[in-house]
């Protein structure tokens, strides 16, 4: 069984977010235990706009198991920054 924390799974969900959409992570939004591992919410720039109040932006969630893999994620939202998401 794995020794991740709240704290390594966060770090490790930006990791596979960021890597797999080849966006910027803004940052990990949620983290929660769930059966046999992690629930981690990232949210990233899809696509930058100047002024940056334009830019795109995701919610994903990464469901990890307790060693850190990744079992599969989804893009849950998309708004534009400052919308209130």
């Amino acid at each position: 069984m794995g020794d991740l924390t709240a704290v390594t799974a966060g770090e490790v969900g930006v990791k596979l977010i960021a890597g797999l959409t080849s966006k910027d992570a803004e940052g990990v939004t949620l983290v929660e235990p769930a059966k046999d591992g992690w629930v981690v919410v990232v949210e990233v720039v899809e696509d930058r706009r100047i002024p940056s109040s334009g830019d795109i932006l995701a919610l994903y969630e990464a469901d990890l198991d307790a060693d850190g893999n990744l079992l599969s994620y989804r893009r849950k939202a998309r708004y534009r920054r400052g919308s209130g998401g």
